[in-house]
């Protein structure tokens, strides 16, 4: 997932572990009261969080994605492992030119203070090892964080977020999969990654 030179369909025990570590989510969500409405944070910047991949090093997102675009799929429950398995094999074949990293979110304590390093370990067993670095948990604040930016109502359909080149989402969609949906992001992609960069500060001029 990480360079999508080689990304793996997830599924068999690699949508097992992770619906686990979704389902811990939910639970800790349900803890902090009713789900969050909605919203489409299209225009603004996404949150800066820190997060692990599962080759145990930490991620600032979108810090360390600032450059050049990125497709961000944020999970909140079991269910939402099918939108995202729908997404990323529709990107696949039409060889969508974009990074694209996962995002599972597990808001409270509970899961980071004890089980964090137990879960971890058990999605790097159900996951090929090529595509660690393109699953990046956050636990707690950070995952508050974000699951606040684009709410929880519906949470079985994956966030989709399409990031530019500085950080700011550019396409938003939360409804659930489907083809003509699918086609607008592969064209939003190419139209982003075609966009010249912003123009920078104008050089001072030269004193006589």
């Amino acid at each position: 997932l990480g360079s999508n030179a080689s990304v793996r369909l997830m599924s068999g025990p690699r949508a097992n572990v992770l619906a686990g570590l979704l389902s811990l989510g939910s639970l800790s969500m349900l803890g902090c009261g009713s789900p969050i409405p909605n919203r489409d944070p299209v225009g603004e910047r996404f949150p800066e969080v820190q997060g692990r991949d599962l080759e145990e090093r930490d991620r600032t997102l979108p810090r360390e994605h600032q450059g050049a675009p990125v497709l961000y799929l944020v999970g909140t429950v079991q269910e939402t492992q099918f939108d995202i398995d729908r997404w990323l094999i529709g990107l696949l074949q039409l060889e969508t030119p974009i990074r694209f990293v996962e995002v599972p979110t597990i808001p409270g304590l509970f899961p980071d203070l004890f089980l964090r390093g137990t879960i971890d370990a058990g999605m790097r067993e159900g996951i090929p090892s090529e595509d660690w670095g393109g699953v990046v948990t956050l636990y707690a604040d950070d995952a508050e964080r974000v699951v606040a930016f684009t709410g929880t109502t519906i949470p079985r359909n994956a966030r989709v977020l399409l990031l530019d080149e500085g950080g700011r989402v550019r396409w938003f969609h939360d409804r659930g999969f489907s083809p003509g949906v699918l086609l607008e992001l592969d064209a939003a992609v190419r139209a982003v990654k075609a966009a010249p960069e912003p123009a920078g500060e104008p050089a001072p001029e030269k004193s006589q």
